[in-house]
């Protein structure tokens, strides 16, 4: 079991979540909501989900495959719904950008494993019907 404790420590808005291994992550809301720009928006900790769960997917598979990466970026784009409470993420743009000895045939391979298969928070996010699209650029 997964254990999370999170604690008001800024303001009304600003929490601070720990994980089981004293890991600290800082959440707030935007200034016209009532933060204090202390932390990072719930919402967009999901796209940061999104990116490190299929970066170390890509990254686990090309190491597999004797790939050399040497410099790994995703730039991530997400819009959410509007007028509509909650507001989910509708469509989500990720951009893959490896740089190192990397067959552009397996670097792209790798991340339609991670993307289809094998990440959580991507299967999380289909499943309310997210729209998720990516590309691949190599070196």
């Amino acid at each position: 079991m997964i254990k999370i404790e999170l604690n008001r420590v800024e303001g009304d808005f600003g929490f601070e979540a720990t994980d089981a291994n004293g890991h600290v992550a800082k959440i707030d809301t935007s200034a016209e909501t009532g933060g204090t720009n202390f932390g990072i928006r719930p919402m967009q900790m999901v796209l940061m989900g999104l990116g490190g769960c299929s970066g170390i997917d890509i990254v686990m598979i090309l190491k597999k495959q004797r790939q050399t990466v040497e410099s790994f970026a995703i730039k991530i784009e997400g819009e959410r719904e509007k007028g509509k409470e909650p507001s989910l993420w509708e469509d989500i743009k990720l951009v893959f950008e490896l740089k190192g000895q990397i067959d552009y045939d397996k670097a792209y391979r790798a991340c339609e494993l991670s993307m289809e298969k094998y990440c959580s928070v991507a299967a999380t996010l289909r499943a309310g019907n997210t729209k998720i699209n990516w590309e691949v650029r190599v070196n």
